[in-house]
């Protein structure tokens, strides 16, 4: 859940009421403000502040001030022009559509750059390197992108399967070797298959990396390595996942990419003498033909 909804949702005080409508309303102000400027603006106490930030589990005002601004920093780019969940109107024309769609998904691919950190994705690198076999456990849509992930793993000789078979993701769980390694994308974070997935993978050390919303949520704390996903969308009042999949996707290819860079020159190699011996296409188009 994001900041800014466990204060519009939690069980505050009336005083503490106060301070948290002035943080919601002027986020843009409290960067430049001290603990002191916003009691003395709210009629309330700087301890007010420090109360509400360990209701929502935090050490102090210090630190939520912090995690709050930046939440409200990544909230507040990108997407201005394009509502994420209802991007184009009945009443746009075909070429308008066709805009939006190229916008959003633009603005998507800049946003979950802006979310990724060097070390999470170093840490999810090594963890697919030093695995033996690699699980893929999803559901829905979020399974079908996953198979093009699994299809350019499996070309490089790195063995990735997908959990598909509605039933047995307990029992595969449970059969992931201790030297393998599990990927585990669930949008929400709370999706209680996926969760319960987790816990059977975790009572086993076998490490997982989620692929999941920003904000707290079940499976980024529980899981190995937490990788972010574009957040802007709404759990069904929308006309589809355009921006989750597109996240989903980059990641997927992300991490594909830098598994492929470890052994560069052996995996393109690999990949062209596999594609001499199977691919028979005929071409029609000069820039598809090979040397």
């Amino acid at each position: 859940m994001l900041i800014k909804e466990q204060l519009e949702t939690g069980d505050f005080s009336q005083a503490e009421r106060v301070t948290i409508s002035f943080l919601l309303d002027h986020p843009e102000r409290l960067e430049a403000m001290t603990i002191q400027e916003i009691a003395t603006e709210t009629f309330t106490q700087p301890s007010t502040l420090v109360r509400i930030a360990k209701k929502l589990q935090f050490v102090g005002w210090k630190d939520l001030k912090q995690a709050y601004l930046e939440e409200w920093h990544y909230l507040s780019k990108n997407f201005t022009k394009v509502d994420a969940n209802l991007p184009f109107l009945q009443t746009d024309s075909t070429m308008t559509i066709i805009n939006k769609l190229a916008f959003l998904e633009k603005s998507t691919i800049d946003d979950i750059v802006s979310l990724l950190h060097h070390d999470s994705l170093s840490n999810a690198k090594q963890l697919l390197l030093n695995a033996e076999v690699i699980r893929v456990f999803s559901q829905n849509a979020n399974l079908l992108i996953a198979q093009d992930f699994a299809l350019k793993m499996n070309r490089i000789r790195k063995p990735v399967t997908l959990s598909s078979t509605k039933g047995e993701e307990n029992y595969e769980a449970y059969n992931v070797p201790r030297n393998g390694c599990a990927i585990l994308i669930s949008y929400s974070g709370e999706n209680r298959a996926i969760l319960k997935i987790n816990q059977i993978l975790k009572s086993r050390d076998v490490p997982t990396i989620a692929i999941t919303s920003i904000g707290d949520n079940s499976l980024s704390r529980e899981c190995t390595c937490f990788l972010p996903v574009t957040t802007r969308e709404k759990l069904y009042s929308k006309i589809g996942n355009f921006t989750t999949n597109i996240s989903i996707i980059f990641l997927l290819d992300a991490l594909y990419s830098l598994v492929f860079a470890e052994n560069y020159e052996r995996n393109l190699e690999h990949l062209k003498r596999l594609g001499q011996l199977v691919d028979k296409r005929k071409i029609a188009v000069d820039v598809m033909r090979e040397e």
